[in-house]
């Protein structure tokens, strides 16, 4: 079968719906993830198309996934920093909303003192687990909107949750029931979307999500996580590390309009700002962003000269010193945590092995 795409002008084949395979032992890529060598990446040669979306914007995590990696901000801190924001995103919403923990006291005054504040944008939402427990706190939040954890590799699934998939997806269909009967709109997280079985977990699921959108009339959206920081944009390359990948067979298979998706990258390698364009041109909307989002510090070969990189919170500097042959080699190099809200900057010395 055949059908006119009216936003491409193009004549495609009609889509296949994959099923939920519910496995008896887990798939956890250890051809990929060997946990003796470095993570692998696969090639199968496959083009996946441009399809840039007419509009894009932010939606920020510095009060959810910024807190997690640094001393956690005071609820006057989180109140100016919230106002900078809605001034930075200006009056269309640039940084179209935040999100914010309910868990502590704290966190229900500073979300409390946001909403007071009676912005436009950002607009506030919250994150919980996918259990009846944290979805009480969000009922009496008076939020429009929530984001539910719900863990997609069998990493989590199997030897965290200790559930089957069929389980699994029981338990985050459930949950986001509950927010629809309460006309709250779920944001689904797909956490560790980068070691999930694509086609045998994650289209299923995204397939009834889509379905239960269309049933209740209320929009549910998908934030694709690289929990790890796994994912790569090069040509060609396989899911689940392919990040075009992710975002066309989500948009194609799924069917999941532009404006439900989000991007949720995390910055392991170094790759945060080139997989996030990369889902962008794939019909991606929405980049998640904390201001100060927890990285791991990764030491790479030395570089021809003395510099520093930045990423976000960290700042990792190489001194290269010649040795007598002409090669470089590199000293300890120091890694420094530098957050608005640091008082005391922590460091911690790492030594490059000499075959670098």
């Amino acid at each position: 079968m055949i059908y006119f795409d009216k936003s491409k002008n193009l004549l495609e084949e009609d889509k296949y719906h994959y099923q939920l395979q519910d496995v008896s032992e887990p798939e956890l890529f250890r051809d990929i993830y060997p946990y003796e060598e470095i993570p692998k990446v696969v090639f199968n040669y496959r083009h996946v198309p441009m399809d840039m979306p007419a509009e894009i914007w932010i939606t920020d995590t510095t009060f959810r996934d910024g807190q997690q990696s640094t001393s956690p901000f005071t609820v006057q801190q989180i109140v100016d920093l919230f106002r900078l924001m809605s001034r930075l995103g200006g009056p269309k919403g640039i940084v179209r909303q935040s999100e914010f923990f309910l868990y502590s006291d704290k966190d229900r005054a500073a979300l409390k003192a946001c909403q007071d504040l009676g912005l436009k944008f950002p607009e506030i939402t919250t994150w919980i687990r996918a259990n009846e427990k944290d979805f009480e706190l969000v009922k009496q939040a008076g939020v429009a909107e929530t984001g539910i954890l719900v863990s997609c590799s069998d990493y989590h699934i199997f030897k965290k949750m200790n559930l089957t998939r069929a389980k699994a997806m029981d338990k985050y269909l459930g949950i986001v029931k509950s927010a629809l009967s309460h006309g709250i709109k779920p944001r689904c997280h797909f956490e560790d979307l980068t070691r999930a079985d694509f086609y045998g977990f994650v289209v299923p699921f995204a397939n009834e999500l889509m379905k239960l959108s269309r049933e209740s009339g209320i929009p549910i959206k998908i934030r694709m996580c690289d929990t790890m920081g796994f994912g790569v944009n090069y040509p060609g390359t396989s899911v689940p590390r392919s990040v075009q990948g992710l975002v066309y067979g989500l948009h194609h298979h799924a069917e999941v309009p532009s404006e439900l998706l989000e991007w949720h990258g995390h910055n392991d390698f170094y790759k945060v700002v080139t997989n996030a364009t990369t889902a962008w041109s794939r019909r991606w909307r929405s980049s998640t962003h904390p201001c100060a989002e927890p990285t791991t510090a990764w030491i790479f070969p030395p570089l021809p000269t003395s510099r520093a990189i930045s990423s976000r919170n960290w700042v990792t500097s190489f001194r290269p010193q010649r040795r007598s042959s002409g090669a470089r080699s590199t000293r300890p190099a120091r890694v420094f945590t530098r957050t608005a809200c640091s008082k005391t900057p922590k460091s911690t010395t790492f030594s490059i092995p000499k075959r670098y």
